[in-house]
This record gives structure tokens, C-alpha cells and sequence, in this order.
């Protein structure tokens, strides 16, 4: 059983702002050598230090995913903590949704996670204890209006993370999901800028939408993530697997 995180390697991906930097700031806390990616040099150059380094990798281009982590592999060791968290989330009617529009969001919400856990899956499993945290969303468990192709890309990688629980049953490795609702991130300020957009509602009443779809009307922050993706690499947490945790405010679903 791993109860000391000093010098684990840790990769997050979309490390460099919002949930994805909360947890790899909690992880670097913890001791851990967090690799965090993202494709803004950028980004990544402003947080990078103090635990953290940043690696540049675009999680739908497959080439970038195994060169960059086998890259980090060679200078931090085994990834043994696999944060899939890059993502995009951006509502349209099925009406509008192109095939452009889809694919974008499959590669990079289903597919990255895909190719993020493969890259990182052979080093962790010649060690002796590993954990995957994917950050899916409540719209893996539920129909989200207005969001098909991000919902079916969550519901996705919710069942790829139920699946490889099973696959890898009894193992010293877990995989599971986080569910978080609306979450205070530059995310929510984009959405909230597009739904006033689209339907003529004031900014302020555009954001309150999704506060009011949280159960406890507000927006989570992102160390309420952060802390449940601790607890999972944490003591204790190993006979936690193949779940997928609402972390929304009260149930929904």
C-alpha cells in the first residue's frame, strides 16, 4: 500500500488552469513530481516550478501523446498517478453539430484519455501501485441538453474507466472518474458568454443558469475537485474503483 507520495510522478493533463492546475498543485503539495501538459507553452511556462514541470502535448494527436510522455517517463520515472483532464466544453443543438464540431470534441475528451492512460499504463504497471483519476463531468451520467456530443464524449470515458477497473481487477491500480458539476473556471465564464449570446440573456443571468443547475446553487471551486482527487490517491482508497463520484452539490442523478 503507497502512504507516501514523495517522489511519485504524477501527469495531468491540462494542468496549466482550473481543475487539471488545482489538482496537480495539491499532488506537487504532496510531494509528487507532477508533469503538467497542455498545449499553450505559454500557460504551462506561468505555473510550471515548485514541483510542477510543464510539458507541451496535444492530447488528440497520438505521435505527441507517447513521445512527450515517454519524454517525462525518462526524466521524472513510471507515471504511477494518471490524471486525464484536458477537455473542451462547449454546448450545441444536434441540429447545428457538424462532423467538425463532433470529432473535435471526441479526440479531445474520449480519445485523449484514451491515449493519456495507454502512454502512461505500461510504466505503472511495472511498479507495485498506480492510480487513474479521469475528470468526466455530470453530463457522463445524465443527458445535458443543448450538449450531446459533450455528454456522449463523457458517458464515454466513463464507461472506458469502468471497463479497465474490471480489466485490471485485483491488481494494485485503480481507475475512476470524477463528476464534478459546474465549476468556477474559465470555462464557465466562456459558456456563460456563449448561452447570453445565444439566447439574448444578460451576462449575469446567463452564469446563474449554471449556478442554479448545481443542487446547492453555486459553482464549485476547483479544491473541492482537487480534494477528491487527493483522497483517491490517499490511504485507504484502494478498494475505491470503477466509480464514477458526483461531486455536484446533492444528487443528480
Amino acid at each position: 500500500m503507497q502512504t507516501d507520495l514523495n517522489g511519485i510522478h504524477a501527469l495531468v493533463t491540462g494542468g496549466g488552469t482550473g481543475i487539471g492546475l488545482a489538482v496537480a498543485q495539491m499532488l506537487a503539495d504532496q510531494g509528487c513530481k507532477v508533469t503538467i501538459t497542455g498545449r499553450r507553452a505559454e500557460v504551462l511556462d506561468q505555473v510550471s516550478g515548485n514541483g510542477l514541470f510543464g510539458m507541451t502535448m496535444d492530447v488528440r494527436d497520438e505521435a505527441s501523446v507517447n513521445d512527450m510522455i515517454e519524454n517525462a517517463i525518462s526524466q521524472r520515472g513510471p507515471v504511477q498517478i494518471c490524471v486525464p483532464n484536458a477537455g473542451i466544453a462547449e454546448g450545441r443543438a444536434l441540429h447545428k453539430t457538424d462532423t467538425a464540431f463532433w470529432r473535435d470534441m471526441m479526440a479531445t475528451n474520449l480519445d485523449g484519455a484514451f491515449l493519456t492512460i495507454r502512454a502512461c499504463l505500461p510504466g505503472m504497471r511495472d511498479t507495485d501501485w498506480g492510480r487513474v483519476i479521469a475528470i468526466s463531468s455530470i453530463a457522463g451520467l445524465r443527458g445535458l441538453p443543448g450538449a450531446s456530443a459533450y455528454a456522449a464524449s463523457k458517458h464515454g470515458l466513463i464507461g472506458m474507466i469502468r471497463s479497465l477497473s474490471e480489466e485490471y481487477m485485483g491488481q494494485p491500480y485503480t481507475f475512476n472518474a470524477l463528476c464534478p458539476g459546474y465549476v468556477d473556471t474559465p470555462i464557465v465564464t466562456r459558456n456563460q458568454d456563449a448561452i447570453a449570446a445565444r439566447t439574448g440573456m444578460s451576462s449575469d443571468a446567463a452564469r446563474q443558469v449554471m449556478v442554479d443547475a448545481n443542487r446547492h446553487k453555486r459553482l464549485l471551486d476547483v479544491s473541492e475537485v482537487a480534494a477528491a482527487a487527493l483522497w483517491l490517491v490517499g490511504p485507504g482508497s484502494q478498494s475505491i474503483n470503477g466509480q464514477s463520484i458526483q461531486i455536484s452539490g446533492g444528487q443528480t442523478v
